[in-house]
């Protein structure tokens, strides 16, 4: 899961796999463009629905709160 959540990072936002901050958005890292390039993605790669509730910049702040919100929401799943 952690690789192909990585993969899909590096395709939109290769500069995120190496950003160690806390807000990506806010830092101009990704912007919401790239956020709802990147909710698609995840949910086609495994097959979950990523609610509008979860596409919020907590949730997107750096790459370990995105694999932990892939994560949550395929245990619910």
């Amino acid at each position: 899961m952690e690789e192909k959540v990585l993969e899909i990072l590096e395709e939109y936002c290769e500069e995120a796999l190496t950003y160690e901050g806390d807000n990506m958005m806010e830092e101009g890292i990704i912007d919401s463009f790239t956020v709802i390039n990147i909710v698609s993605e995840l949910e086609d790669a495994f097959d979950i629905e990523i609610d509008a509730k979860y596409v919020v910049a907590e949730n997107f702040k750096n790459k370990v709160a995105i694999l932990e919100l892939v994560e949550r929401l395929l245990e619910e799943a």
